[in-house]
């Protein structure tokens, strides 16, 4: 009986794949607390960051021009930072990333002026949108590449998005309700603040959150690093040792070769080190996941929540709530996006969640009354995310090892690029009365994004780099293309001492072993 009822939980402890990230270890755990908290407090600007400029009485162009600057300055900030990153050292760069959170917040949380906000959102870390701004993505997304193996990595990835999309949702519901709880007239000295004493007060919290990721980042471990996590790492299981990134012994690289190429001139710059097989995959993400940036620019959380509030005339608290439960969504349906992609692959699994939510987000001002604009909210939400962890299994899988910090970098900076360009789209249709107009068009190019990924990478062969020529002579099989992931679904493999043959299931993340 009581096994009956863990049944449930044992399906869902299965599917969502939380093994692998207990099973990854304490840096793992590290860096998904770290976008946690940085995303809770990404959270609470995507909810004031509007309303902030407009009790500052700014117009909806100098506001749209601000997070355009914002989001340009990070463009820059991101590529310097991620391209030095495996050279300085991946926990510097999450330090100096966090310091100039720090430094961030704290300015936004002293002063009102419109050029000394704008300065200190160009060259530190505040996010304009709720979104992952800065380094901190394409550096944490490596060092999880490297901490992980392709048989864990996309589960591991799947909660490093769900708890940040829960963080979001929290930020987002503590926010609102603080401010609520701030600005009523309660007759006492807490209470009764003004919105911009307020908004203050929620900066300084956000540099808080700055000072904790500083601490983080000091507690993780060497394995962080490119030779610490990727090339001197050795798994504890015989598994883990097949299903590891490819090491340089095995290619034939002596320890004293690898020491002189690192000091070697000519690696002084990261993009010289992407191979050429790797660059045309580099150029193709860059241009079609720059149009869907593009597009999230233009319905960032701080521009569909000034837009409901504007529509809707909501309290503070009601606004961040019915966002929160939005997010909260986002985060249980996060949870099953491994499990999809096990079954589907990783491109259509991105294509065919992401699509939905397009057309959604595109159908969003229809609604005259708040009731289905929430459901066209929770909708979109429920299917909007799922393709952020299959998408970094994926860059992953057709790089080499080496190589994920830069291309996750570049990629980075070019999204933030595209999506720099967004918000003033949309302050600009704002101030002429055509707000809603910005979240269809955002809708269309989010579509035309999915068709042209689905076009660019279906079939592509994964883990190339994952495994050599030895492995498969061991008796080492790996999924070539996602293609061979779905007509695949179990083989038969020859023990070769018995000579049984057993069924083994296939997948892009589940290499197969031959059973000895």
């Amino acid at each position: 009986m009581a096994s009956t009822a863990f049944k449930p939980f044992k399906w869902l402890y299965a599917e969502t794949g939380f093994s692998s990230v207990l099973s990854t270890g304490k840096d793992a755990w590290l860096v998904i607390l770290s976008r946690s908290l940085r995303m809770f407090a990404f959270g609470f600007n995507a909810l004031i960051m509007g309303l902030f400029f407009q009790e500052l009485g700014y117009s909806d162009d100098a506001m749209g021009l601000f997070f355009t600057l914002t989001l340009l300055g990070d463009v820059l900030l991101s590529l310097f930072l991620t391209l030095v990153a495996d050279q300085i050292g991946r926990r510097k760069i999450l330090f100096g990333g966090s310091i100039l959170m720090v430094l961030s917040g704290a300015t936004f949380a002293w002063s009102d002026n419109y050029w000394i906000l704008l300065v200190a959102a160009v060259l530190g870390v505040i996010s304009p949108s709720g979104n992952e701004i800065g380094p901190f993505r394409a550096v944490e997304e490596s060092i999880l590449a490297g901490l992980t193996v392709p048989g864990t990595r996309t589960e591991v990835v799947t909660w490093y998005v769900v708890t940040a999309t829960v963080g979001t949702s929290t930020g987002l519901v503590v926010c609102g309700n603080l401010v609520d709880w701030a600005m009523k007239d309660g007759g006492t000295e807490s209470r009764g603040w003004t919105g911009r004493e307020t908004y203050h007060f929620c900066f300084w919290i956000y540099s808080t959150v700055g000072v904790v990721n500083m601490v983080l980042a000091l507690l993780l471990s060497n394995k962080c690093e490119v030779d610490g996590g990727e090339r001197t790492r050795h798994p504890a299981t015989e598994q883990d040792a097949f299903l590891g990134d490819e090491s340089d012994e095995e290619a034939g690289i002596s320890p004293a070769e690898l020491r002189k190429s690192e000091k070697s001139p000519q690696k002084k710059s990261k993009f010289a080190q992407i191979s050429p097989e790797s660059r045309p995959i580099l150029y193709k993400l860059c241009a079609i996941m720059s149009l869907d940036s593009f597009s999230s620019g233009m319905a960032a959380y701080s521009l569909i929540n000034l837009y409901m509030d504007r529509k809707f005339s909501l309290p503070k608290g009601q606004l961040g709530d019915i966002m929160s439960i939005t997010w909260f969504t986002a985060a249980f349906m996060n949870m099953f996006a491994s499990a999809l992609s096990r079954r589907i692959g990783l491109i259509k699994t991105m294509v065919f969640t992401h699509l939905p939510s397009a057309v959604f987000l595109a159908l969003l001002p229809l609604p005259k009354t708040l009731t289905p604009t929430i459901g066209l909210l929770l909708a979109r939400a429920s299917l909007n995310s799922m393709d952020q962890a299959p998408r970094t299994a994926f860059i992953a899988a057709v790089v080499r090892p080496e190589e994920r910090t830069a291309v996750m970098g570049i990629v980075n900076v070019g999204k933030i690029l595209a999506q720099s360009g967004g918000p003033s789209l949309t302050g600009w249709l704002a101030s002429r009365d055509l707000f809603g107009l910005a979240f269809v068009t955002a809708g269309v190019l989010k579509g035309c994004y999915d068709l042209g990924l689905l076009g660019m990478f279906v079939g592509m062969k994964l883990h190339r780099h994952e495994r050599t020529g030895e492995r498969e002579a061991e008796g080492y099989r790996a999924v070539d293309t996602e293609e061979q992931e779905e007509e695949e679904g179990e083989e038969e493999e020859e023990d070769p001492k018995s000579g049984d043959r057993k069924n083994h299931r296939r997948s892009d993340s589940y290499p197969l072993k031959e059973t000895k």
